[in-house]
């Protein structure tokens, strides 16, 4: 079920994306909320940051536990324009995370239904995170959709920054 400020964080989500991409990295934002604030935000940057956990969500879940001081983030939601994958979901689930909703879905590797359904239906963990997808599905893999046809247009004309193999 949509709440109300879920389309302004989910278009604040799709900022980051955006900042993402001008650097260079897969274009992915997320924003983490609490009582309608925001409390963490963040984008890919495993390229940037050499780090291959650097992911939008955990990006966004280090600054979160940051700034409220605590690793764990009850009572939150976090906005995310693509499909977590089993990473992000895993660390999703330690952090406590409520709610998760994502724009578009990742048919290679997504963790909430596509390819692996981590969040909320494993009933292994001892957490449970409800999740809900499609909220600006359309424009969050439209900029994906953009930012690999540039990437492969590279690659098809010798441009070495587009080889990061992160595609």
């Amino acid at each position: 079920m949509t709440a109300p400020d879920d389309l302004t964080f989910m278009q604040r989500a799709l900022e980051l994306a955006e900042r993402a991409q001008a650097v260079g990295e897969v274009p992915v934002g997320a924003v983490l909320v609490r009582d309608g604030v925001i409390i963490g935000e963040g984008f890919n940057q495993p390229i940037g940051a050499h780090d291959p956990t650097a992911h939008a969500e955990v990006v966004a879940l280090r600054d979160a536990a940051t700034r409220v001081r605590n690793y764990r983030l009850p009572d939150t939601t976090l906005y995310v324009t693509l499909e977590p994958c089993a990473m992000c979901a895993g660390a999703i689930v330690h952090a406590r995370v409520a709610r998760v909703v994502y724009g578009a879905s990742d048919p290679r590797t997504g963790a909430a239904g596509s390819v692996f359904d981590l969040l909320p239906a494993d009933q292994r963990f001892n957490h449970r995170t409800a999740c809900e997808g499609g909220l600006l599905a359309a424009e969050a893999g439209q900029l994906l959709r953009d930012f690999f046809k540039a990437r492969r247009a590279g690659k098809a004309n010798g441009d070495e920054t587009s080889q990061s193999g992160q595609d």
